[in-house]
Formats: structure tokens, sequence, C-alpha cells
């Protein structure tokens, strides 16, 4: 604090007191000046009010100041004096290095111009020459490109031809599964209708009915051999069959994150179920030393131990008799029954739930027999009670009917035909439906028998666009790729073709007007047809509807 007086009359002073506050930031210089003679430095005056403090957003700031520099740019020409030399009396000047300049021929404007628009031709031409050649070496390089490219595809074509054959004729000769035994015997169909409608056109009376007898004992001969054959397909495809329910209970559990990544985790009924796995698996092999069979079937006697019925005391019995066997060194080939039934009775232990809990989910039969109430349905013609899973049931069916095992039996002694090409087109036609990711659900109501129905009927067995006949050349895709596959939203092509079919933006344009009725009409074909079905007539509507509303 500082005390000063303060005159505030004639003569009188008052006592004040100022309070003082020191700066606490550094006073900034604002510029001033300097006495010369005294040298007493005076500064501009500063504000004393301390700058309010801006408040802090939590960002780095930066304070940038630009300056704009303008500038003009102006030509000059600079003055330059120059001076001649000329030979005169008492000064010589040579003239070896002078030149004589001659006026030329005078130009008009129209002349220049006509020469300027004579020289952009020849440069014209010349580049029109020079992109010629480029456009032509480029047709060349796409066209051998092109011929590349079909000889390569020709190529590929031949070859899958050549190896469908080949697996054709390795399925028939060896037949291992429903629709390799369905080939031959459509194969034998084909060659019977053959043999009969020679032998109507050739022979009469007495030698056709010979030859008739004859033709039939031929076919009596052909199915006895699909069915050992058959017989010996069973065997294998049991084996790989029980290989594959058992591998399927030893499963982890699996689910799908919602990042798309695969979780997996092992419980202690999967683990249990792996563990007798490994053993059957293990029991099952042939031409295993010795001592690992010993150590396989102490293993195995440890394991069904643990759990005491007649089942697991039958095992173990025989697990006793077939090591004492052993030490007896009996031959492989006399054991072979033993080990069967070893293999039988282990397997019936590993489908009981109560010593395998993992395989009760996997079980056509449920433990519990109230289950089978909800889901049977009865066969009128081998008059079994099957779950529903056993009957085929086409789109335009309104009742379970027969069991596929019934249907095939039926198939085999009438009418001989082979579904496998339709298969593969509804296989390959769901497989793309699913690639859409658009909740298709009419592709997956449709069975093969309705897909047959349509393409025999209504799409002719052929393509629409080249009329290949090969049915296993075709494919069944959107005939508008923004609406869900339906019979009246599709069409029958070439692999090439429905790729082709497939990048396409504007059908109206890409196609004319015939092809397109044509394809219409077979779509109200379709409608019509499944119009009838109560499954389809649902989605009909919701298609016609939003037609309209397009």
């Amino acid at each position: 604090y500082l005390e000063t007086s303060i005159l505030t009359g004639s003569d009188s002073f008052q006592d004040v007191v100022v309070k003082i506050e020191r700066p606490t930031y550094h006073k900034p210089f604002l510029g001033g000046y300097k006495n010369r003679i005294t040298g007493v430095e005076f500064h501009n005056a500063g504000s004393q009010t301390i700058p309010k403090n801006r408040p802090d957003k939590g960002i780095k700031l930066f304070c940038r100041e630009t300056q704009t520099v303008f500038e003009k740019n102006k030509p000059q020409q600079t003055k330059n004096t120059t001076s001649t030399q000329m030979t005169k009396i008492g000064l010589y000047v040579s003239n070896m290095t002078d030149k004589l300049v001659s006026p030329g021929k005078y130009l008009t404007a129209e002349e220049y111009h006509k020469r300027r628009l004579e020289a952009v031709i020849v440069l014209q031409t010349y580049f029109r020459r020079w992109h010629a050649i480029n456009a032509v070496q480029n047709l060349r390089e796409e066209k051998r490109l092109r011929l590349a490219w079909e000889a390569q595809e020709e190529l590929r074509r031949k070859k899958e031809k050549e190896e469908k054959l080949r697996r054709e004729h390795e399925r028939r000769l060896n037949p291992k599964t429903k629709e390799d035994f369905e080939l031959l015997y459509h194969a034998l169909e084909l060659w019977r209708q053959e043999e009969t409608e020679r032998i109507n056109r050739t022979l009469t009376g007495a030698e056709r009915k010979a030859a008739f007898c004859g033709l039939l004992e031929q076919e009596a001969q052909l199915i006895s051999s699909i069915g050992r054959h058959k017989l010996n397909a069973d065997e294998g495809n049991q084996q790989k069959a029980i290989l594959h329910f058992l591998d399927k209970c030893a499963q982890p559990k699996r689910w799908k994150a919602y990042d798309g990544k695969i979780t997996e985790m092992d419980t202690q009924d999967t683990l249990r179920a792996r563990e007798l796995f490994e053993i059957y698996r293990s029991i099952s092999m042939n031409d295993i030393p010795k001592d690992e069979r010993i150590d396989v079937l102490l293993t195995l006697r440890r394991t069904v131990k643990e759990h005491g019925c007649n089942l697991t005391w039958e095992i173990v019995e025989l697990i006793d008799r077939e090591v004492d066997l052993m030490s007896r060194e009996v031959k492989e080939c006399n054991l072979e029954g033993l080990r069967k039934r070893i293999c039988t009775l282990f397997l019936q232990y590993i489908k009981t739930p109560k010593f395998n809990p993992e395989v009760a989910r996997i079980l056509k039969v449920p433990p519990d027999p109230l289950k089978l109430y909800k889901n049977v349905n009865f066969c009128h013609s081998c008059e079994n009670y099957l779950p529903s899973t056993e009957f085929p049931v086409p789109a335009n069916s309104r009742t379970t009917g027969r069991c596929r095992l019934c249907c095939k039996l039926d198939n085999e002694a009438s009418r001989r035909e082979a579904f496998l090409k339709y298969k593969l087109i509804l296989e390959n036609l769901r497989k793309s439906e699913a690639d859409y990711q658009d909740d298709a659900k009419i592709v997956f109501l449709v069975q093969h028998e309705d897909l047959q129905y349509m393409i025999e009927n209504i799409w002719g067995c052929q393509s629409a666009l080249s009329a290949c006949s090969d049915l296993y050349d075709l494919f069944m895709v959107r005939w508008d790729k923004q609406c869900e596959w339906s019979p009246w939203n599709t069409i029958l092509l070439t692999r090439e073709e429905a790729d082709a079919h497939l990048r396409l933006c504007n059908l109206q344009e890409a196609y004319e007007a015939a092809f397109i009725h044509r394809i219409k009409h077979k779509h109200i074909r379709a409608k019509n047809y499944f119009a009838q079905i109560p499954a389809m007539a649902s989605f009909l509507h919701k298609s016609d509807n939003q037609a309209n509303a397009n």
C-alpha cells in the first residue's frame, strides 16, 4: 500500500491510501520513444486489465496469420544505343562477312493460311494413319485373345464332357450311392425298351415269343447282378454312415458371434462321445499289430466296465475270449466273426443315451416314446409308422402318401427313372438363391418332382436361348434378378448363358419382344399349375400385388 496526499482545495490536502497490485504477467512492449538529451525512455501505455482466460476445449489450437503479397508484372523496353561504321576516306572496313539481303516474294494472308491448312492436313493424315494402325492392332489382339479364350473354353467343355462320361462309366461299373443305382436301373430300362422295339420290328409269331423269353431272362440276370452290387455297396456305406454318425456326435458346440467369428466349445458329453468314437475307430481297424490290438481291447474293457449291465458284461466276456484266442496264436481269419460281434455290441453301447448322452439329440428314434406321436405318419404301402422326414412331399401333394423306400422300390420295379439331373439342377438353384441373401422361401418348398414337371412340360428339357438339351449343362436362374425366384420368375439356360443373363441390367433392351413374350407365356403356364397348390397360392398373390404396385 502507498499513502499519498491529494490537493482537494486551494489550501487543503487529503491523505489517500493507494493499493498497488503487482502484475502477474510480463507487460508486452508496445513501442515508445527516448529522449536523446536526458536518455529517458517512454513506453506506450498498455492495458492493466488481466486478460480473460479462454475455456479449455480439450483440443490443442494454433493461431496462424497469413499475409498476402500483391504482385504486379509490367514489361518494359530499355533503350539500347548502337552505331554502324562505314568505309570512308582514311578508313577501310572489310565486307568479307557481309550478307546480301534481297526482298523475297510477298506472302498474302490468304496464301499464308492456305499453307498452314495444307500442313495441318498432312499432320492429320499421319496422325490418323498412326491411330488406324493402333486400332487395327488392338482389334487383332482382341481377336487373338477371343479365339484363344474360345479354344480354351472348348477344350474345357470337352474335358468336362469326357470327365462326366468317365464318371458315369465308373459309377455304372462300381455303383456305391443311390444315384448310381438309379442310373443303372435307368440304363437297364433303356436297353429293355430298345430290345423290345427291335424284337417287335423284326420278329413275329413263335420267334417273337422266344425272343421275349430270352429278353426276360437277361433282364432278370442283370437285376440280380445289380442286387449283388447293391449288397456290397451297402456294407461299405453302412460303415461310412456309422463313422459319420459318431463323428457328428463328437463335434463341439458351435455358434456364430456378432462379428462373424465361429466359436467352438467342448462339453463333457462331446468329450465322452469323442473318446468312444476314437475307441470304436480303433477296434474296427484291420491289419494292426497284435500288441496294439490288445491295448485297444484293454482300453475298451476299462471303458465299458464303468457301467454294469448285461450289455457291458457280454462285451467284457467277448474281449476276454479274443485276448485268450490271440494268446493261443489263432489265425486272424478265424477271429473276424468275434471282432464283428464286439464292434456291433460296442456300437449298441455307444447308441445308448445312458452311456453316451450326446447321442440322444441325433438318434432318429428318441428315448422318450411320447415324442414319437408328434411327428409320425403311416405309410399305406409298407404299412409302417415312420417319421415325417421319410416321406417325400411334393409341392402339389395334399397327403403324405408313400415313404421314400416304397417310392424307390416302385421306381426300380416299373418306371426306372433317374432323378439325378433334376436333383443337381435343384441343388445349384438353391445355392445360387442362398447367395442372394434376400430370404428366399419358394425355392426351398419346391421338390425335384416339381422341378421335373417344369423342365419337361413347360421348358421342353432345353435351353430357352440355344435349345441345348443336355440337362447336366442346364441351370435355372431368375428371370428378373431383382425379384425372388419362383416358377413364374425363372428361365432355363446353360452355364454361360446364365452368367451373361444375370449381368444384364435391362431385359427389354437385351431381348427381342417375341422372345420376352414366349418367356412370359411359360411363366403364365407355371402360374396356372402352381396356383392349385395351397402352399404356393399365398406367394402367387403376393407377387401379383407387387407387380400391380410396380
